[in-house]
């Protein structure tokens, strides 16, 4: 069961307690509800507590992070809390893709002249993409958060690819150093990601599965990853030393997308090794100390422990502490997915790059903004009835709520009841109904 974050009623950190104990304090009053998502109390009476050291472990990805907090115990270390965090570099790339065609639209046109700004074009030392910048942003911002919310000891991070070799045996080299504990775990690990865990012959999966080359090395093929796929041992034992070309001469659509994906750049591995130091640079200016591991120690850790693969268990697995992890079987993790905070853009435009609507307006009506979580009573007519979601507001003060099914139009203002404002995130767990607090028992969402 995922862990409640507690704070005292200075609101200063205190250890995690279990969900059954804080829907106690709620009841009891000896608590209120600081933060719904990801859930939060304070108790109102107690100040200070007894504190067990606990982790924060990042596993960064191309499009989703994972993170888990780890509570270090006497035999073994228990995941308390664990999240995947969706990153939004694509969106933020095909954003600027747009906005990039439409400026370029009105240069070509008769407009009045713009003095040019050269100024404005000198990147800093240390620039990234927007769309990598923003990932670099997403971690530190929940490591920020997480230190408000848990007394953190310090964070383990898969950033740096150390060789663990050559730390516990200074003198290994040659066939000894090739083959080592985590000899071919990067490649390995890269492969099935790529072609998608499953044998790229007959697509079969939950098997065992072999690195095959598509160009054989008896026909002069290299060990370039461009030239590496995965399938089972059957299939690998059928195509032995035949090209492709003349395995596949039976089936033309599945040799045209193994060679398409053959082809597909390195983006997603570009992009981690390019945000990679960025990373681990911003999260130690929290103030706690932070250490590097590879993702080959993951991935062994992963595997001699026998976890299926995820994101937050990688987390969970990485360094030398992730040796020994236990996980609860009921375990919920939250699904964090980055939304921004709105768009920049003035107005909407046509096909054509002409304004079709006029500027916007106040980003704030009734005290409400789009992406607020909110709770709306309705007491009559064709919308009676509860609603628990998100909000986005209009100027006429009738709302619309997107709940987890469906969305309700023309919701009024006076009937919704804010519980959590909007941070740039979405959130989706099991666990959020049996910790979203009644109105109608006066316990309110505080504000973050």
């Amino acid at each position: 069961m995922q862990r409640a974050f507690v704070l005292d009623k200075n609101k200063n950190p205190l250890m995690p307690c279990h969900p059954a104990r804080a829907r106690k304090l709620l009841k009891q009053g000896k608590a209120a509800v600081y933060r719904l998502k990801p859930f939060t109390i304070v108790l109102l009476f107690r100040e200070e507590g007894e504190m067990q050291p606990v982790e924060l472990k990042v596993d960064p990805g191309s499009k989703t992070t994972g993170l888990a907090l780890v509570l270090e115990g006497k035999q073994s270390r228990k995941v308390i809390w664990a999240a995947n965090l969706h990153h939004r570099g694509t969106a933020i790339k095909s954003s600027l893709e747009a906005r990039g065609s439409l400026r370029r639209g009105r240069r070509a046109r008769n407009t009045r002249y713009r003095q040019p700004r050269f100024e404005n074009r000198v990147r800093s030392k240390g620039w990234l993409p927007p769309s990598l910048q923003s990932r670099v942003d997403n971690v530190v911002n929940w490591g920020k958060r997480l230190l408000k919310h848990c007394s953190l000891t310090c964070i383990q991070v898969e950033t740096v690819r150390f060789d663990m070799q050559k730390l516990q045996n200074p003198e290994i080299d040659g066939i000894e150093y090739q083959q080592g504990a985590l000899f071919g775990y990067e490649v390995r690990e890269y492969l099935l990601e790529k072609w998608g865990r499953a044998c790229v012959y007959c697509k079969a999966e939950n098997v065992r599965l072999e690195i095959d080359h598509i160009i054989p090395r008896s026909r002069a093929g290299s060990n370039r990853v461009s030239n590496l796929t995965i399938c089972c041992r059957e299939c690998n034992q059928e195509k032995s030393n035949l090209s492709l070309k003349d395995f596949l001469k039976d089936k033309p659509k599945t040799m045209e997308r193994i060679q398409g994906t053959a082809k597909k750049p390195f983006a997603d591995a570009a992009a981690v090794n390019a945000a990679r130091y960025a990373i681990g640079n911003k999260l130690e200016t929290l103030g706690l100390p932070v250490f590097f591991w590879s993702g080959g120690q993951t991935k062994f850790n992963r595997c001699s422990q026998e976890f299926p693969k995820d994101h937050w268990i990688d987390a969970a697995c990485v360094g030398e502490s992730g040796q020994n992890i236990s996980m609860p079987n009921k375990l919920s993790i939250i699904e964090i997915q980055a939304t921004g905070r709105g768009s920049r853009q003035s107005c909407r435009v046509d096909k054509y790059g002409f304004p079709r609507t006029s500027g916007k307006k106040n980003k704030i009506v009734r005290g409400f903004k789009t992406g607020d979580l909110v709770k709306a009573i309705v007491p009559k007519g064709k919308h009676s009835g509860t609603y628990y979601g998100r909000v986005a507001v209009r100027s006429s003060g009738n709302f619309n709520i997107k709940t987890k099914n469906t969305t309700v139009q023309g919701i009024s203002w006076r009937h919704c009841h804010l519980l959590q404002s909007a941070d740039g995130y979405n959130y989706n767990t099991k666990e959020e109904q049996c910790f979203l607090p009644s109105l109608k028992e006066g316990v309110s969402a505080l504000k973050y």
